[in-house]
């Protein structure tokens, strides 16, 4: 099975380092790298050309913001599976790829996902936060609970099936996604029990009391959208819930 990695960048040169290591130190040899560029001023691309040597598709043009990026990309991804990784997170380990592709065959699933770490920003190593997942039941998305996204690895059908990620979120359009793909009785799914991901901490959902508030404010959005029931009670579970990431490393 071919693994699709999509990464959006801009003026990403003095962090994407750590993506390109991240990506070839993977011994699944089956992968492209499709980086959506949003025409960086900086030398992010020659970096990566360089860095990278293996199937690359660089795409370097303006855009819509992030979400606008990883549409691209998954329009772009000739995989069997596409997966995403921030231009300064970085994998657990070389074997993640591996373990994922192995999952969705000896499973028979649609999609695999596992626990993401919140890591310093100049020390990888030290865990600020822990998103320890478990296996997925429909009733836990009235409790709202979700994986956390950067782990999740679907295969290509499910997008084709649900679509992309919708433009009117500027912060919750994965969660939105995530409503839609979960709430398909149709879909099986694997949760891999160890940490995919490791995300560097100060994304854009948490960077200040504004974008939480904003970020607030889309997810009861998409949890109507959905047309999940109590919203604002599921709201509320799904921020109590982050409590205990502080507290589980």
């Amino acid at each position: 099975m071919k693994i699709s990695i999509i990464t959006a960048t801009y003026n990403s040169a003095a962090k994407i380092s750590t993506a390109i290591s991240s990506v070839n130190e993977q011994c699944y040899s089956h992968i492209e790298w499709i980086v959506v560029d949003g025409a960086s001023k900086d030398n992010t691309v020659k970096l990566i050309r360089a860095g990278f040597k293996r199937n690359l598709i660089i795409i370097s043009e303006k855009d819509k913001g992030i979400y606008d990026a990883l549409n691209k990309g998954i329009k772009h991804a000739t995989g069997d599976i596409i997966g995403f990784l921030h231009s300064d997170d970085l994998f657990a380990s070389g074997d993640i790829l591996k373990e994922v592709a192995d999952s969705l065959q000896q499973n028979d699933v649609d999609g695999v996902y596992g626990d993401l770490q919140y890591v310093a920003k100049e020390e990888t190593s030290k865990v600020i936060r822990y998103w320890k997942s478990q296996k997925f039941t429909p009733l836990l998305l009235m409790r709202g609970w979700m994986p956390a996204h950067p782990t999740l690895f679907l295969k290509r059908e499910v997008y084709t099936k649900h679509g992309l990620f919708n433009l009117d979120y500027k912060i919750a359009a994965d969660y939105d996604l995530m409503l839609r793909i979960f709430s398909d009785s149709s879909l099986k799914f694997h949760y891999l029990p160890q940490v995919i991901t490791k995300m560097r901490v100060g994304g854009a959902s948490n960077r200040s009391l504004r974008n939480i508030q904003r970020k607030s404010l889309e997810d009861y959005k998409a949890l109507k959208a959905n047309d999940i029931k109590y919203p604002l009670k599921v709201l509320a579970y799904k921020n109590l819930s982050k409590l205990n990431q502080f507290v589980t490393k």
